[in-house]
């Protein structure tokens, strides 16, 4: 490990400039590039006290051994060399997009004498006009198959066209009429270019004037009874629709425009990017990669364009890119997609409109896409594996923790505080064991006390199934730990690993709530959030795992899932509270007499100032009940009316009873087993 000041450059040194400067590890290779639009400013950061630094950065700059820079006249000039030098040097710290399959395009090679369609993947060929890309190459051929009726081009390879040339037959194609056949001279070479040129026009979305020249060459035909002629355009002109029904509109005609959005966590980010031309959808393309460096989603935005365009040109680069967050700052690099383009380029974020709403699509593929990269990490054996067994070394357990329990609180501004605990065993999530606790020791927000309090309340149910069943029989043979229909009894298993959602203070309140019930063979760790730091009871430093490390990776979806399900049950009880009704206080009125009451009367309004006559009229509702209701809504306090958060709407009449849903008594934790709310798998 290297000591940046080793190698930082003497005060002066640095240019106060435009340019792009490049770290390089102790074997001369580069591990980092980057640009600025003040090297002296930029580099400066980097040189910093290493406590101030973020993980990730701290660990590139003692990595290196060396730094260097080239000055630059523009911004944009840099933008090009810090792109240049990313794909030559490849450095490790630096955030690389790959593609998660060779997404297949629709290629017409303009290139050659006797143009072809084909299905092409990989890099980009020089003179090949492509169309794309798609999600499948069926997809491809679908299209090219509607096409080929109208726009004849061939399709065939080099060795099939030359012995077609050579005995004088053309393909099946030829044939029946879906190729033009210039192997064996039916059309000239100029003729078959004009339509490849018509094809390609097509697919880059001018459609209307070929669908309205078929049209009137119909009519005409029709006109002057060429009936046979004129079927044959109908079927043209439906092949054309079909081909075009394949990519549906979704912006105004004559739109071109990228989508690019961004789906991003601690560790990995997602793109997704739709390719819209002609109003219609063409292609669609996506990326996972690993945050190996600290990056906002301005920061993958840009480097999500260079990506993009940094090999295109002309119609490559469409006229209008929609983003989620512009790079900072925004004009070198739109300048640099106009350099580009050739023609100005719009770089901006949706506000409005259809627009809007098509980037909120894009994104909701990007999120799917790294859920679906996430769920196909977690689901290898091998990496699972690997993940336990690098817990273990990092933690120093004796054996890899094949179940493990991780607690989180939650709250809003100390009301309805909650916890969570979820298990994981195998690395993989197991449901119906987990658990919802209410905090009952005491009122108002306080993180450690309520894990303390938690982490007791399990591990007391624990000892108490212990001593109940005995854990261990005669000839160490495992008791039972199921019920007599066979589900396993509540807190039965203890887990080898206890991860709690938080930093020292946290894991400190559970070391000591394990303690205090003499229970010592159970490791504790804290994983905060902010750093991605583990944290061990009693170390005053935390343990660092390496950025890539499949540990790592497993801890933190299992504090994730840990957050995700405190949350959504400190939400559930928010929910209950504001829906809190009267009616739930009257004693032996059931769920089907409050909607009977709340249906005939309209709302607790209008039932409140109902006469016991009035009230008697519902139907399953006595004279003694009417007045148990009457008596308990004169002495219940009105209900503050309801607002609606968003416009500050207040909604008086939205008064309806609805009764709230039940969440176990309060302080006890809510099993598996219990129905609706209280089931511990959200439903």
């Amino acid at each position: 490990m290297a000591d940046p000041s080793s190698y930082r450059p003497r005060p002066g040194e640095i240019p106060d400039s435009p340019g792009v400067y490049r770290f390089r590890d102790e074997h001369r290779r580069v591990i980092y590039v980057g640009k600025a639009k003040s090297l002296r400013q930029r580099l400066a950061n980097y040189f910093q006290d290493l406590a101030g630094l973020h993980p990730r950065t701290r660990t590139m700059v003692t990595t290196a051994a060396s730094v260097e820079w080239t000055v630059v006249s523009t911004e944009v000039e840099a933008l090009q060399l810090e792109y240049s030098w990313i794909k030559e040097y490849d450095p490790r710290f630096n955030v690389k997009y790959r593609d998660d399959k060779s997404y297949p395009y629709l290629a017409v090679t303009m290139n050659e004498e006797y143009p072809r369609v084909q299905v092409m993947r990989g890099h980009k060929k020089k003179g090949v006009r492509y169309f794309g890309p798609y999600g499948h190459a069926w997809a491809i051929r679908d299209t090219v198959d509607l096409l080929l009726r109208v726009f004849p081009v061939r399709t065939c390879s080099a060795g099939v066209f030359k012995n077609a040339a050579r005995t004088g037959r053309p393909c099946l194609l030829g044939y029946i009429g879906k190729c033009s056949a210039p192997c064996v001279g039916r059309v000239s070479e100029e003729e078959h270019r004009e339509l490849a040129e018509e094809f390609s026009d097509f697919m880059a979305g001018r459609t209307g004037t070929y669908i309205r020249r078929l049209e009137k060459q119909m009519t005409d035909a029709a006109e002057e009874m060429e009936y046979e002629r004129a079927a044959r355009l109908r079927d043209d002109i439906d092949a054309l629709k079909k081909a075009m029904e394949k990519s549906a509109v979704v912006l105004a005609d004559a739109t071109d425009a990228d989508l690019i959005a961004v789906a991003e966590d601690e560790l990995e980010a997602a793109v997704q990017i739709f390719h819209v031309r002609g109003g219609r959808v063409r292609g669609q393309r996506g990326w996972v990669t690993d945050k190996v460096e600290d990056v906002t989603t301005a920061a993958l935005v840009e480097h999500a364009l260079q990506q993009l365009y940094g090999e295109e040109t002309g119609d490559s680069v469409p006229k209008e890119v929609l983003v989620p967050a512009l790079p900072d700052p925004v004009e070198p690099v739109q300048q640099w997609l106009t350099d580009r383009r050739g023609a100005n380029v719009s770089l901006r974020i949706p506000q409005r409109g259809d627009k809007k709403s098509l980037m909120e699509t894009v994104a909701r593929n990007a999120q799917q896409s790294l859920i679906l990269h996430k769920t196909k990490r977690a689901s290898d054996l091998t990496t699972r594996s690997r993940a336990l067994e690098e817990i273990s070394e990092a933690l120093d357990l004796d054996s890899a923790p094949l179940r493990i329990e991780c607690y989180d609180i939650s709250h809003l501004q100390g009301d309805d505080v909650v916890a969570s605990m979820v298990v994981f065993e195998d690395g993989l999530s197991r449901k119906s064991e987990y658990r919802r606790f209410q905090i009952k020791g005491f009122e108002g927000q306080d993180d450690v006390r309520s894990m303390h309090e938690v982490i007791t309340r399990r591990f007391r149910r624990y000892l108490a199934e212990k001593e109940k069943t005995g854990e261990w029989a005669d000839g160490d043979e495992l008791r039972d730990l199921k019920d007599d229909e066979g589900r396993p009894k509540r807190f039965a298993y203890p887990p080898q690993l206890v991860v709690v959602d938080g930093g020292q203070p946290q894991v400190a309140a559970a070391k000591k709530a394990l303690d205090e019930l003499g229970i010592d063979d159970i490791a504790v760790c804290g994983l905060a959030k902010r750093l991605e730091e583990v944290w061990l009871p009693d170390d005053d430093d935390p343990v660092v795992l390496p950025r890539t490390s499949e540990g790592l990776y497993l801890l933190q979806r299992v504090r994730d899932e840990a957050h995700r399900f405190a949350i959504t049950y400190q939400r559930a009880k928010r929910a209950k509270r504001f829906r809190a009704s009267p009616l739930d206080d009257v004693p032996g009125l059931g769920e089907t007499r409050k909607q009977a009451l709340i249906k005939h009367f309209g709302s607790v309004k209008k039932l409140r100032s109902a006469t016991i006559d009035q009230i008697c009229e519902v139907p399953g509702i006595g004279r003694k009940t009417a007045e148990t209701i009457a008596v308990a809504l004169a002495q219940a306090a009105p209900a503050a009316p309801a607002v609606n958060t968003a416009t500050g709407e207040i909604m008086e009449d939205m008064e309806d009873g609805t009764p709230g849903t039940t969440a176990g008594a309060p302080g006890e934790p809510v099993p598996a087993g219990a129905p609706d709310e209280r089931r511990g798998q959200e439903t």
